[in-house]
């Protein structure tokens, strides 16, 4: 929907603040494609109804765009997820909570509603043989620097994908997260077969994908078979594939890996604030999602 019309000169200034926001808050460039993307349709819907002014929306029209979303044609076919309708709602509330900061907005509409919250299926997480098997495999030093990335270092997909040589300190052993998830940065300590499989990957097998010369390809630390930087999608193919051939019935994602890691390491005896730290949490109570799932690991485990 991120080409629907707005012809209020208004809510189209509001659409580039908040782009702007959200660049300078540190979010991730496919949140700034998809937020403001979802704010400009409740914006087309405004004008629709004939409310020019932000401090004429109220909780009313929020509930009204609720109940059109939930019925809304998807452009897949069939109506919206209900990730996708929380998604929408999370682009407004933070919308009206920066415009109410930012004194844009005198009363937050947003302020005393509630939605329901998607239900999502249980993580999975991989057993410590299931980690064996898809390092068993792999068939190039790339794939194995693959999973140490994911899985030894925890990282998520957007980090993996923005990693740079520069980044990776093998004599000490670290890896440098310059900015995850909300701009914030941590540095991730790798183990021992973590480091030497990156460090095999560099030094023997990094070189022979170099096909290209630019800038990003010269100091970007996985680079596909062009010579380019990795993304996301081609690391998901990857590991799909390892999966298969590791006899894994169920479909598996970059995330199983950075569950499974956290899980591990909490069963093997880290504290919990050493596990937000090595997964770049912000709030404590983030990592506590994984202590329920270590205990439902341990239980499976013993029957």
């Amino acid at each position: 929907m991120k080409h629907l019309p707005i012809y209020n000169k208004a809510y189209r200034d509001l659409l580039l603040d908040y782009r702007q926001y959200l660049e300078r808050t540190g979010y991730n460039k496919g949140s700034r494609e998809a937020l403001p993307s979802c704010l400009r349709e409740f914006f087309y819907r405004m004008e629709g109804l004939g409310i020019h002014g932000l401090d004429s929306i109220t909780s009313g029209h929020i509930l009204d765009h609720w109940e059109y979303l939930k019925t809304r044609p998807s452009q897949r076919g069939g109506s919206l997820s209900e990730s996708m309708v929380s998604h929408h709602l999370y682009a407004l509330k933070t919308f009206m909570n920066y415009g109410q900061s930012s004194g844009n907005l005198n009363s937050n509409p947003f302020g005393s509603l509630s939605f329901p919250k998607p239900e999502h299926p249980p993580r999975k997480v991989l057993s410590t043989e299931e980690i064996k098997a898809l390092y068993g495999a792999c068939e190039t030093l790339k794939d194995r620097a693959i999973l140490s990335l994911f899985y030894g270092c925890g990282l998520r997909r957007s980090e993996a994908e923005k990693l740079d040589i520069s980044d990776i300190h093998f004599k000490g052993g670290l890896l440098y997260v310059r900015s995850g998830k909300g701009g914030k940065r941590r540095v991730v300590p790798m183990g021992v077969q973590v480091t030497q499989d990156l460090k095999d990957y560099y030094l023997h097998e990094r070189e022979s994908y170099r096909n290209g010369s630019t800038s990003d390809s010269l100091k970007a630390f996985m680079l596909n078979n062009r010579g380019n930087r990795i993304r996301g999608g081609a690391y998901w193919k990857r590991l799909r594939y390892l999966a298969e051939q590791a006899g894994f019935m169920d479909r598996i994602g970059l995330h199983c890996l950075r569950h499974s890691i956290a899980t591990h390491l909490l069963e093997g005896g880290l504290g919990i604030e050493q596990v937000r730290d090595f997964l770049g949490h912000r709030h404590l109570e983030t990592t506590q999602i994984y202590t329920r799932i270590s205990k439902q690991y341990l239980n499976e485990q013993l029957c």
